[in-house]
């Protein structure tokens, strides 16, 4: 109890005392990022203006995921990093890789900036850029206040390596983290914008990874680097491509070591998806029409925007989005948009499938519940034909599960779907 004492009030000195730098004009960490990158482009180390060629050009005896260079072996300075090749991007666009001698690489991140990351036994090297953030790969104790990359530490089997979470245990829909909730090997630390950042020192915290929702609270972001935690701000949900959003994982590979698994999973996952895209270049059948939606407790309707990664996976699976005409392209904050029911009637009501979220008002099994919600959809066509499903609630939080998902909503526009054949949705009967 007296070493508790004695930690709480080393931490309240260390807060107190970067505050002051911070006022003062002073730098209380180490990690340090200045402007942040407006664009995705792979580029040398000592000339960050300059590109990379994005292509395979990786020797992998070279890469973090294979080197185990200590300390002696790093570079005295940050311009004496040699690159040896680039991680070759299929669908992503939002994140860059470039590798170097002695397993160091730079991450860039499109409108957050650079990352240096440096293998675990390294030596950061002097003369670091200020706006390049300082990563130790294989980080311990990670404050994770992006749920959505929660998905790739679970499919990586590094659930481990996250100690603290800003989502509540009964806002969690993945198994394994619900459990490690409830068995105290993972902590909620608060909403993102309030962590407790006397819990987070205490846990030894050695990075912060955050949704774009940071920036709604800047200074959170500032405090924590303040207190010496690099902050990685997750962009994985801008990605164009549903693919690429689960691309991500290769990035959150390269962090964790396992670079190698990574790849291999994703390369696995987008073989379903190449399975699905050759099925729909040999078809010649018209594209059936899908409305994505659930109602809200105030009687109206929320559907997902053009170009949000639902609406996507609803094309890239063979059918034609009914709400396309509605403005947004899917990068804005909000991926949905609410709509009185008599223009969700016009739009949906002949629509040839229906597809119920049940991720805010729960699940539906039958069609009478659908009803109960809104009279006025019991003559939809989807309704009268008996082919409205249900997206399971952890549709939105297992992010690789992309391709399964894809693959599924295929299954369900030619017919094909069963129960033993669906994973994310199932039958509203």
């Amino acid at each position: 109890m007296k070493k508790n004492r004695t930690q709480t009030v080393l931490i309240s000195i260390l807060m107190i005392t970067t505050l002051v730098l911070s006022a003062c004009g002073g730098q209380g960490s180490a990690h340090i990022k200045g402007n942040s990158a407006s664009s995705v482009s792979s580029g040398s180390a000592s000339d960050h203006s300059s590109q990379g060629s994005g292509s395979a050009e990786t020797d992998p005896s070279q890469t973090p995921g294979s080197s185990s260079s200590g300390g002696s072996d790093a570079p005295a300075n940050f311009s004496a990093l040699k690159k040896t090749g680039s991680m070759d991007r299929i669908y992503a666009e939002c994140f860059a890789v470039d590798y170097y001698e002695g397993g160091f690489a730079l991450i860039t991140i499109q409108d957050e900036g650079r990352f240096l990351l440096i293998p675990e036994e390294s030596s950061v090297p002097s003369g670091v850029p200020d706006d390049v953030t300082v990563l130790r790969r294989n980080p311990k104790n990670v404050y994770l206040a992006a749920s959505s990359a929660m998905d790739y530490f679970r499919a990586l089997g590094a659930l481990d390596h996250v100690r603290l979470t800003s989502t509540k245990k009964e806002d969690w829909s993945l198994p394994e983290v619900v459990n490690a909730l409830e068995s105290g090997d993972m902590l909620y630390t608060g909403k993102y914008s309030t962590p407790d950042y006397e819990q987070i020192l205490l846990e030894e915290c050695e990075i912060a990874i955050e949704s774009t929702m940071i920036h709604h609270s800047p200074k959170t972001k500032e405090q924590l680097e303040l207190l010496g935690i690099p902050v990685l701000v997750d962009r994985s949900s801008y990605e164009p491509h549903p693919l690429g959003r689960m691309e991500w994982i290769r990035l959150y590979g390269l962090l964790l070591g396992c670079e190698a698994q990574a790849s291999d999973f994703y390369d696995r996952q987008a073989a379903l998806y190449d399975e699905v895209r050759s099925s729909l270049t040999e078809t010649a059948e018209s594209k059936k029409s899908v409305a994505f939606f659930y109602i809200t407790t105030g009687g109206s309707a929320n559907v997902r925007r053009p170009g949000d990664y639902i609406s996507r996976m609803i094309e890239l699976a063979g059918g034609e989005y009914i709400f396309s005409y509605l403005t947004g392209d899917g990068a804005s904050a909000s991926a949905t948009q609410t709509i009185d029911l008599e223009t969700f009637y016009a739009g949906a009501k002949d629509a040839d499938i229906m597809i119920y979220s049940s991720s805010i008002g729960g699940a539906i099994d039958r069609t009478e519940q659908l009803i109960k919600k809104s009279a006025l959809l019991a003559d939809c066509k989807a309704v009268v034909n008996g082919d409205v499903w249900c997206a399971d609630g952890s549709l939105y939080q297992q992010t690789t599960g992309t391709a399964d998902m894809i693959r599924e909503m295929n299954l369900i526009l030619t017919g094909q779907a069963d129960a033993d054949s669906l994973r994310f949705f199932h039958k509203v009967n």
